[in-house]
């Protein structure tokens, strides 16, 4: 199971955070069965192809299945590591994570169509005027803003369990790091959303703000560690000599 690969003891990964959640729970194989069956959906073709041509036809959708498995593979991504990190499985937690499994069942096919339509040799997708392009953008952009506001809202509900869960002031900083890159993520998604609302020119910069996700991302990062090396300037050399100590221990 992926999730056991991904599963490591804190002293094994890079994380601030120290990972507080070792062994896969109910919700988390549950996560898996929906996370998988939305692959299953995603697949190019159900059937496997008797004859040359058909084999070429399905082979025109492996660009936009590959889009769609990146972007759930990155989700799950993003869940794992949640989970990883404070193991919490509180009231809240599980009523976000539920949305989340159930908004990413529900956006599977419109992604499959959307993709497929674009990257179709036939160019089948095509749009009958500004309004259908328009709803669109709410589909997608609100979709995926919803996504990650969910996540926002995961880790702002594992911040205000920082005492419960005995989070150091480090631990607690990369949270609010992270809190900035979800809410910086589902801002850009929002504002693709108002772009498409104003309709006419707006419309291409309503696809490029998605551009700006991977810088946003790394200025974020960049400045927040920097800020983090200033409040605690003797972690990394802590960690180093914790490390040094359980490798002497081994040896």
């Amino acid at each position: 199971m992926l999730r056991k690969i991904f599963t490591a003891k804190t002293k094994e990964n890079k994380d601030i955070i120290k990972w507080r959640g070792h062994e896969v729970t109910r919700m988390e194989a549950f996560s898996d069965a929906v996370f998988a069956f939305a692959i299953t959906l995603l697949i190019v073709a159900l059937e496997v192809p008797e004859t040359y041509e058909e084999l070429m036809h399905s082979m025109h959708f492996f660009i936009p299945f590959a889009i769609c498995f990146i972007i759930v593979f990155q989700i799950w991504l993003a869940q794992n590591l949640f989970f990883r990190r404070f193991g919490l499985h509180d009231e809240w937690t599980h009523i976000l994570n539920g949305i989340l499994l159930f908004t990413v069942l529900f956006f599977m096919y419109p992604l499959k169509f959307l993709f497929a339509g674009i990257f179709s040799p036939d160019n089948t997708f095509k749009l009958n005027g500004e309004e259908e392009a328009k709803t669109l953008f709410y589909i997608y952009s609100g979709g995926f803003a919803f996504i990650y506001l969910l996540f926002t809202l995961m880790y702002l509900n594992a911040l205000r369990r920082r005492l419960l869960l005995g989070l150091s002031d480090e631990e607690s900083f990369e949270v609010k790091t992270y809190l900035y890159r979800f809410a910086g993520i589902t801002a850009l998604a929002v504002l693709s959303v108002c772009f498409a609302f104003l309709g006419g020119a707006f419309l291409i910069p309503a696809w490029v703000v998605y551009i700006f996700i991977g810088p946003m991302i790394g200025l974020i990062h960049a400045r927040r560690n920097k800020k983090f090396k200033k409040l605690f300037p003797n972690y990394h050399a802590v960690v180093t000599v914790s490390l040094q100590e359980e490798l002497a221990e081994k040896n």
